[in-house]
């Protein structure tokens, strides 16, 4: 039997297996939304504002209950919940979700977007929804995309300024493929580790570093361990709004709307958070005598180029995807 954190299973107890509550007398349903990171952070921040926008909307009738800092367990675990239907929403990596949906293995692809501007263009545009939508056969329905930045490395004995510098140096990743095999295309040795583990694991020298975005590399604290961060940016895999379909299927038609009208809104006053933290976050980690390299990031480039070529190998039918969100404007 799979092992939940004992919040989850007290949550399971108090719920009793639903996705929300429901207050007969007043129509009110809250539905209960879970996600690992902290209240600080901005991908937070634009869930309040999903919450807000949401309420608003329905005049109160529609409520998020949000349930932040990983209480009911880690994004797979959540995720989990979401398709047995004992939790309404969440917000998770692409990379998690890539493990249930496999098209979202596409927006990991090393070095996919040329820049920001067009990484919103391919989101928010046919291809972006077109891949929210595939989720649902597996009872994860996407609403939206949050601005989660882009990756880089950060070390805490030496300093990587080329794809040389990675050799021999065990970088710790997500649990997703794709980011194991761009680490190991590079030269280094990708090490998937629980990120709650990772400050220790980063302290004694299980590993060597990390791969995150400015503001994940400060709230953690990293930052204090980790005196080399090399902006190489060789993903920008975003976060994703989700909800789940045993949930969905239960909304009017006027909900949905709501739900979706939330979250779009929600995702644009995000940006605007993430804006601001990378901004704050650089100045703290400035500040505590980080050192900030700024790369050669077509080295990098070149080095990941196989993990594209494997890719293709493997989902021959995401080739056209591949080329259209290269060629998009």
């Amino acid at each position: 039997m799979k092992d939940f954190p004992i919040t989850s299973i007290i949550f399971l107890a108090i719920i009793s297996i639903n996705t929300f509550s429901c207050d007969k007398a007043t129509g009110t349903k809250v539905m209960y939304l879970g996600h690992t990171l902290p209240q600080t952070h901005p991908v937070h921040k634009g869930i309040v504002e999903f919450q807000k926008a949401l309420e608003k909307k329905s005049n109160g009738t529609l409520k998020v209950k949000i349930f932040p800092d990983a209480q009911l367990g880690s994004e797979r675990e959540v995720l989990e919940l979401l398709q047995i239907g004992s939790v309404a929403a969440t917000k998770v990596s692409a990379a998690t979700l890539s493990n249930f949906v496999p098209e979202y293995h596409l927006l990991g692809i090393p070095y996919l977007f040329r820049d920001k501007q067009h990484q919103f263009n391919v989101l928010e545009g046919d291809i972006g929804k077109s891949i929210l939508e595939k989720g649902s056969k597996f009872w994860l329905r996407g609403l939206c995309y949050y601005d989660a930045g882009s990756r880089s490395f950060y070390t805490s004995k030496k300093a990587i300024r080329t794809p040389d510098d990675l050799k021999g140096l065990k970088i710790r990743v997500m649990n997703n493929q794709m980011a194991i095999n761009m680490v190991n295309s590079m030269g280094g040795s990708a090490t998937p580790l629980a990120y709650g583990e990772l400050y220790t694991a980063i302290q004694q020298g299980v590993v060597d570093g990390a791969e995150n975005n400015p503001p994940s590399f400060v709230s953690s604290n990293h930052y204090e361990i980790s005196k080399y961060y090399t902006l190489d940016q060789h993903s920008s895999v975003p976060d994703v709004l989700l909800i789940g379909t045993k949930f969905w299927d239960k909304l009017s038609e006027e909900e949905k709307i709501w739900v979706q009208e939330a979250a779009d809104e929600s995702a644009q006053a995000q940006k605007k958070f993430w804006s601001d933290s990378v901004d704050e976050s650089m100045k703290i980690a400035k500040d505590a005598g980080v050192e900030i390299i700024i790369p050669e990031k077509s080295l990098f480039a070149e080095k990941s180029k196989s993990v594209v070529e494997e890719f293709v190998k493997e989902f021959p039918e995401m080739e056209p995807i591949v080329n259209q969100i290269k060629n998009k404007k």
